[in-house]
């Protein structure tokens, strides 16, 4: 079996998995997606999500704010979607311009419409390992490990980052699954002697090639989350070319974490859209 996880392959054969199920929905799920300002990286994803969106037969409607735009606006259009039956996925695009709460913002959007899993309803079920809709990176992160046969029961996992997006919600995911969580971080006294401890090694802080080679175990797995541009090219948080002679599993970036959080959320979209159809019956 291959050391290099392919998140892009795993995201293909999800989508279409789901452009098969659609074909035989009656009404077609929709996706609505609010932004505010215009950040590149934000038109970068949205574009990735519309793409997706067409390919599965998912409508996909795109709500645009300018950094102007009053809160209260954008509230009443959360609203406002919440309400409309023919909306079943709604999503706030991070980050947002500086002077909007996007906790505020989040916690406004239905808990059966927050397809980024992100309102507090939803982390609270997912902590108390009830049904809900779950953030899509962490998400990815565990069909990646799941369709890799990695059992998690009783492994040591050290999770680098603990941001409300990835690092919180994967803790209640890799607790669900009984393993035994060391969570890291800015204020973390030794790091390497986690990152070594890990039999599982998830890296979410956004630093180029932060973990070296020296600060992982032999045949750990390891999980790549950072996105990291320079000079028009993509870079992990991991040292990726002298960690992967040493590691068991390795998530290259790009194609490792990133194809599976779209292919997430477009899972996401379609449960949250057969819920409501049968709640409607």
């Amino acid at each position: 079996m291959s050391k290099i996880i392919d998140g892009k392959k795993l995201k293909e054969e999800i989508i279409d998995s789901l452009k098969k199920e659609v074909k035989h929905f009656m009404i077609k799920p929709c996706l609505a997606v609010i932004q505010i300002g215009d950040d590149p990286a934000s038109n970068t994803y949205i574009k990735a999500k519309a793409k997706a969106c067409d390919e599965i037969g998912i409508y996909f409607k795109h709500i645009k704010f300018t950094e102007e735009t009053k809160e209260i606006e954008v509230i009443n259009k959360i609203i406002e979607l919440n309400n409309d039956e023919y909306v079943h996925g709604i999503l706030l695009q991070l980050p947002l311009p500086d002077g909007f709460n996007a906790d505020k913002l989040i916690n406004y959007i239905a808990r059966n419409k927050d397809v980024d899993g992100l309102t507090d309803i939803n982390l609270g079920k997912l902590y108390n390992n009830k049904p809900c809709l779950i953030s899509c990176t962490p998400q990815g992160i565990m069909k990646l490990l799941e369709h890799e046969n990695i059992d998690l029961e009783g492994k040591n996992v050290t999770i680098v980052g603990r941001s409300n997006l990835v690092g919180k919600p994967l803790i209640g995911l890799m607790l669900n699954k009984n393993a035994t969580v060391t969570v890291c971080h800015s204020k973390t006294e030794n790091l390497s002697k986690h990152t070594k401890n890990a039999d599982v090694l998830v890296v979410a802080v956004g630093k180029k090639e932060f973990i070296k080679e020296n600060m992982v175990k032999e045949d750990a797995v390891v999980i790549d989350v950072g996105i990291n541009k320079e000079d028009n090219k993509l870079y992990g948080d991991v040292d990726f070319n002298k960690v992967k002679t040493k590691v068991k599993k390795i998530t290259p970036v790009p194609g490792g974490v990133g194809p599976m959080t779209v292919a997430m959320l477009m899972t996401n979209v379609i449960n949250a859209y057969q819920k409501q159809q049968k709640k409607s019956v």
